[in-house]
């Protein structure tokens, strides 16, 4: 999945997270105190201005922000 570093690299810089290491089982919702719902709308901000595409309100949900792996499947199919 060749996002996945990219979508790594924004949930680190929009979280301030630094050199936090991320897998794709890296929890997110609920495990990052970052991860407040002003972040959640921050990030889906800079993953539309990085990738070129728009999330629609009623496609924004909890199981997309469960791991980063989740996010990054969730970015792959708005790209796809």
């Amino acid at each position: 999945m060749p996002q996945f570093s990219q979508v790594c690299h924004i949930l680190r810089s929009t979280l301030s997270l630094g050199q936090m290491p991320l897998t794709a089982d890296t929890p997110l919702l609920g495990s990052l105190p970052e991860l407040d719902s002003m972040a959640v709308a921050n990030l889906i901000l800079a993953l539309e201005q990085s990738f070129g595409f728009e999330v629609q309100d009623d496609e924004i949900s909890a199981r997309h922000f469960a791991t980063v792996g989740s996010l990054a499947s969730f970015v792959a199919s708005k790209t796809a």
